[in-house]
């Protein structure tokens, strides 16, 4: 495993053995289990119903937008696979100075984001595919294949101390843990049907953890599971506080909570992202939203909490906004679709948010950057926004898997003239590709 310099410019699962293939095609179908055609995942409708915000809305809206010159590059490139192995990457996450990826082999890996051509540290290793990282303080939580949950303890100075390289994250629990376990056992009411000859206590993920998220002042974390339950539990003693049975018809691919915590929201292989509201001590469901036309395959909220971004196979990104006109709590906290963001050509696997800038990885193999920079203003003077796309980010070779970013804060890469970004992805062709994005202020 190393680094190498980057030229470029610019399902349904019930069992364990359920792995991911590096075709997309296959790959895909496990979260795409509503879907039963087998064809290619291009072909997918691309919700011709629903405007584009990158174009105008109709006749009646006159579309002003600005484009900055954006320029990007890839600056790095991370490599997973060795002489030995071969084990693409399943989920990033940033925290401080070191980037974490979790691999198809169950390992996860840490980078320095200072030095990137510095070697890389393997701080855990599992038997199962790391499907999702979460970071809490300390506390990193890894989502498994294998129906798990596990809680690390992050170690700075192991990761810098070149001379540990046999040395380990310590891990604390896994999930649930004996503690949340054994009382459950010998109580009837705890248990829940799975299958039809078979039982298991509500507080276990009875398939692949899917997805983790963490709530904003870091009090709870959120997992979904192919089981079509998603969980809630409890960072400072990992105790699994709330489990929401048949939450969809498939299953779950992505889970996000709302900037106030009130709210989860959860995207499936049934096409539908679902809203739960938090009352006293239980979730409730508060609306079904259902503009997809294919899996949803990942969530993510924009900085202010406004807006909520929607990535699925039918290669749209749609975009959910607050509606003023409606009352807190209504319509699914007042969500509604204003639009959507089109130009892949292929599946949308993932998406991040920093500022003001949405990244989508896509089937295609490329990485999009878009801008919530522009107004669509109608003959009434009321305004929407509007979105221009930057940059397309090409050098994967398969598919992008996921995606996270963060502001550069370089000093030399700093720049008077517009902000700088870092964005990484991670791809099943084995590589995490590290790009610089510059964007000019308008």
């Amino acid at each position: 495993m190393g680094l190498v310099p980057c030229p470029l410019p610019c399902h349904t699962s019930t069992e364990e053995s359920h792995e991911d293939h590096s075709i997309i095609s296959n790959h895909l179908l496990q979260s795409e289990a509503s879907t039963s055609s087998s064809s290619s995942l291009s072909s997918q409708p691309s919700l011709p119903s629903v405007p584009s915000l990158t174009t105008s809305i109709s006749n009646q809206l006159q579309f002003v937008l600005e484009a900055p010159t954006t320029h990007h590059l890839c600056i790095a490139t991370l490599k997973t696979q060795t002489s030995s192995s071969s084990s693409y990457v399943c989920s990033l996450a940033l925290s401080g100075n070191f980037l974490y990826s979790g691999l198809s082999n169950g390992q996860i890996i840490a980078w320095s984001r200072l030095h990137p051509s510095s070697p890389n540290k393997v701080v855990a290793a599992t038997s199962s595919t790391v499907k999702s990282l979460a970071v809490v303080g300390e506390l990193l939580f890894s989502a498994h294949q294998d129906h798990k949950i596990r809680v690390w303890k992050i170690d700075i100075n192991l990761i810098t101390n070149p001379h540990d390289h046999q040395k380990h994250f310590k891990c604390l629990a896994t999930l649930p843990t004996l503690k949340d376990r054994v009382p459950r056992f010998f109580s009837p009411k705890d248990y829940v049907q799975i299958r039809r000859h078979k039982k298991c206590t509500w507080v276990h993920h009875v398939d692949t953890v899917s997805a983790l998220a963490i709530s904003n002042e870091g009090s709870f974390l959120y997992s979904a599971s192919w089981d079509r339950t998603f969980k809630i539990w409890r960072t400072s003693d990992f105790r699994c506080l709330e489990s929401v049975s048949n939450a969809h018809d498939d299953a779950i691919n992505a889970i996000a909570s709302s900037r106030d915590g009130e709210f989860v929201y959860t995207g499936s292989a049934d096409r539908k992202i679902k809203v739960w509201k938090k009352v006293n001590k239980s979730v409730v469901l508060d609306a079904t939203l259902e503009r997809h036309k294919s899996a949803v395959n990942a969530l993510a909220f924009s900085s202010d909490g406004s807006v909520l971004y929607s990535g699925a196979c039918d290669r749209s990104i749609l975009v959910w906004e607050r509606d003023r006109d409606r009352d807190r709590g209504v319509e699914g906290g007042g969500m509604v679709v204003v639009g959507a963001l089109r130009r892949h050509n292929k599946a949308i696997l993932c998406l991040a948010v920093v500022a003001d800038l949405v990244f989508s990885g896509s089937a295609d193999c490329s990485v999009r950057v878009w801008r919530r920079s522009g107004r669509l203003v109608d003959d009434d003077h009321n305004r929407s926004i509007g979105y221009s796309c930057l940059a397309v980010l090409e050098g994967h070779r398969k598919p992008v898997k996921c995606l996270t970013a963060a502001c550069n804060n370089r000093i030399e890469d700093s720049d008077d003239s517009g902000d700088s970004f870092l964005v990484y992805s991670g791809s099943l062709d084995c590589d995490i590709k590290v790009w610089q994005i510059n964007v000019p202020f308008f």
